[in-house]
């Protein structure tokens, strides 16, 4: 029993391999859903290490390791396939060189790095006990699976006229996340010390609304739920501040 955790942590590392091979093939769907398959694991290994008492330090570095992969190296190679068809559409309308199209979706590959260096610091920082300082991976990686299936599904990314927006947008995302991953901003966690109202406004308020955008928007509105995520993290700890 003792190797359970390690065995479903090994679930997590090698959905997040699955994953990456969809994203590498422009399958945002299946790609989407082995991040969450994978989240779901993620979760699942920490609850049965705490259940059965058989936490270890080789545990926690392989959570790392497998979290890294899932939510960093297969959101990375999300946007990097969305970059490589955005990017190739652009230089056919604003007359990119060769070699400036090659390289500029390898940026994506930032979002893996900087997801790195959050896991790292996670792990040696005793501030995130019951909160997060900065975007956590998960969100992180959620958000990029279900921007790209919509951006699919809708055929933006197959709009030689919205390419220079797309990819320019694409970029920007990839900067913006990636400093998100390591911002010194408070970022809420939903985890319950109790279930009363009053101390849990914020965790249900936003349970409540991130459920009714999945139940309109289907998988895709992971996007739009960490977008809430990070805003709502960003005004509540200016009003923390205030107070």
């Amino acid at each position: 029993m003792k190797h359970l955790p390690n065995t479903i942590t090994l679930c997590n590392l090698v959905s997040g391999c699955v994953a990456t091979y969809f994203a590498l093939q422009a399958n945002y769907q299946m790609a989407l859903a082995f991040i969450v398959i994978g989240a779901a694991f993620d979760f699942l290994d920490g609850f049965v290490a705490r259940l059965l008492g058989v936490s270890s330090v080789i545990g926690k570095e392989l959570d790392s390791l497998a979290d890294d992969i899932t939510f960093g190296l297969a959101p990375a190679s999300i946007v990097f396939s969305m970059l490589q068809s955005t990017v190739h559409l652009t230089a056919m309308h604003c007359g990119f060189g060769p070699l400036l199209t090659d390289l500029l979706p390898f940026t994506a590959f930032l979002i893996a790095a900087f997801s790195g260096l959050r896991l790292a610091k996670f792990n040696v920082d005793e501030r995130q006990t019951t909160s997060f300082i900065g975007l956590p991976t998960p969100a992180n990686a959620l958000f990029w699976g279900a921007l790209a299936l919509g951006l699919c599904e809708s055929g933006r990314l197959s709009q030689t006229d919205a390419a220079p927006y797309l990819t320019a947008a694409l970029l920007l995302g990839v900067v913006l996340s990636s400093w998100l991953l390591v911002s010194e901003i408070p970022m809420f966690a939903l985890k319950f010390k109790t279930f009363d109202l009053m101390s849990n406004v914020l965790r249900y308020t936003f349970i409540l609304i991130a459920a009714v955008l999945l139940l309109f928007l289907g998988i895709k509105g992971f996007a739009a739920v960490i977008v809430l995520y990070v805003l709502v993290s960003v005004a509540n700890s200016y009003f923390l501040k205030g107070k």
